[in-house]
């Protein structure tokens, strides 16, 4: 927000002639700069909410992205569904961040724990939260809840599905978002006094917040339900079940890549803010590290692309564009976390790492029969949480002090002299939020398992969800494309249900 300008009669006065105008005069002239000085605070609002509105717009588009990218990792049989859960994440995410998320994540003033105002967005608009705000931080929760769905695709009943959204976006997710991004919260980098470690977490756009939130909830979802049908033979070897559409795998991730440009860079929230000494005396500002914070995600993101790529290639022997695809986003959920805090070299190291980090859980969930259709507790939980510790060894001093403010020599990265404390807040980070989300989520898939409302029947699976629940398959097919095995087809020793 830029300074109002000021302006004194009494200060003018002196400086015009000392007839009987003068006074009138200089009170005209400071008349004319309160009103100049109003239009720039409403130009810098004004400037301010629509950089933050085209930012929600961006992460909006990434429920595309999941769309197609779900659609695309899934058998034919099951697509319907997929993505009907996404449009779903959306709408019952909406109702309910407007019923009572927003108000538990940022109703201050509150506790460290839950906030405690803005229910319904009553109050709405103050200085602190225009409409805008809502809308976007609306759109994170929904990309939380929309990670936990491919976790446990191709296998849970509908009505799983509305009630996991709805609990996740409106009271697990925000509780969280509370913690670490709420000025009152007790993690908050933030919060005016008694900060965690004297430093508090810096997860700038939701590392952990965020990924870890949506891929530890997938977790235990995909553990209680266990394992889709086929995906592992009886002495537990893993089957590879194929998604159906690499190109909508593809266009998914351009998608996400393309949605992930409002969702780091827009989580500064304003732009018009001058790091300078004065208003016009230097061209850096918070417009430089917006620019700074695009450049580190898409290094990350391409980072991590090309290791998977070339890291496959030596374990399986081929080039495969889902596990590319996969990679290039395990980048980007690793860099969430310390994008606007770290250089573009550190990024590349962020995105070397997660590739391995990815490839790493991908072989333990197979040594453990665990089934994840997308990769999303492996790639959002996994590749998230390294990104949550990669802040706290490479998080610089400069930007550090520059977003956050306060003591300028609050802890930061380990590797760059910052000291342990802020390395030691972000482990705080990891397992508080492992917590809470297995207490909260895991209890209510748990729940939900136990009434017989979490796993379709076995005969509905094996038939496929879009013909059994949704009415027809997504495409149309001839009786004798079915025949011939668009529903199921041997391939080598491999039973691919497509």
């Amino acid at each position: 927000m830029t300074s109002p300008l000021s302006c004194s009669a009494s200060d003018l006065i002196p400086l015009l002639s000392s007839g009987a105008n003068a006074t009138a005069a200089a009170e005209f002239i400071c008349g004319r700069f309160e009103t100049i000085s109003g239009k720039f605070t409403d130009a810098s609002y004004a400037i301010d909410n629509t950089y933050l509105l085209f930012s929600a717009y961006l992460v909006f588009a990434m429920q595309l992205g999941f769309a197609m990218l779900c659609a695309g990792s899934v058998r034919a049989k099951n697509t319907m569904n997929i993505m009907l859960t996404n449009v779903i994440d959306a709408a019952a995410g909406g109702l309910f961040y407007y019923l009572f998320g927003f108000a538990f994540a940022y109703g201050s003033p509150s506790n460290g724990f839950i906030g405690t105002h803005f229910f319904a967005m009553s109050g709405f608009p103050k200085p602190s939260f225009d409409y805008p705000y809502f809308l976007y931080q609306w759109t994170f929760a929904i990309a939380a809840a929309g990670i936990t769905s491919g976790s446990i695709a191709e296998r849970t009943q509908f009505v799983a599905y509305l009630i996991y959204s709805s609990f996740l976006t409106g009271l697990v997710y925000p509780i969280v978002s509370h913690w670490f991004w709420s000025s009152d919260g007790w993690a908050s980098p933030a919060r005016a006094e008694n900060l965690l470690f004297q430093s508090g977490v810096i997860d700038f756009a939701g590392s952990g917040v965020v990924h870890m939130v949506g891929g530890i909830a997938g977790l235990w979802g995909a553990l209680i339900e266990g394992p889709r049908i086929g995906r592992f033979e009886n002495r537990g070897k893993p089957v590879t079940l194929r998604g159906h559409s690499a190109t909508l795998v593809v266009l998914g991730t351009f998608l996400l890549w393309f949605g992930w440009y409002g969702f780091n860079p827009g989580s500064f929230a304003i732009i018009n803010k001058s790091y300078g000494t004065s208003p016009g005396s230097s061209f850096y500002g918070q417009w430089s590290a917006v620019g700074r914070t695009a450049v580190t995600t898409t290094l990350a993101g391409c980072t991590a692309a090309l290791t998977t790529l070339f890291g496959k290639r030596l374990i399986d022997g081929y080039w495969n564009v889902t596990d590319v695809c996969n990679g290039l986003l395990g980048g980007f959920a690793a860099i969430t976390g310390g994008c606007s805090v770290v250089d573009p070299w550190a990024a590349v190291i962020c995105g070397f790492v997660a590739a391995w980090v990815l490839m790493g859980f991908n072989k333990l969930a197979d040594k453990v029969r665990y089934d994840d259709p997308l990769e999303a507790a492996q790639l959002h939980g996994g590749c998230g949480a390294w990104g949550i510790i990669f802040t706290g060894l490479f998080a610089d001093k400069t930007y550090v002090s520059e977003i956050f403010g306060g003591d300028p020599n609050r802890p930061y990265g380990l590797f760059m002299g910052g000291g342990w404390r802020l390395l030691a807040a972000h482990v705080v980070q990891i397992v508080v939020i492992t917590g809470w989300v297995s207490v909260t989520m895991g209890t209510l898939f748990f729940v939900l398992h136990k009434l017989e409302l979490l796993r379709i029947p076995s005969e509905d699976e094996i038939a496929g969800m879009d013909p059994t629940s949704h009415g027809g398959l997504a495409y149309m097919y001839t009786e004798e494309e079915i025949k011939n095995g668009i529903m199921v087809r041997e391939v080598g020793r491999e039973n691919e249900h497509v």
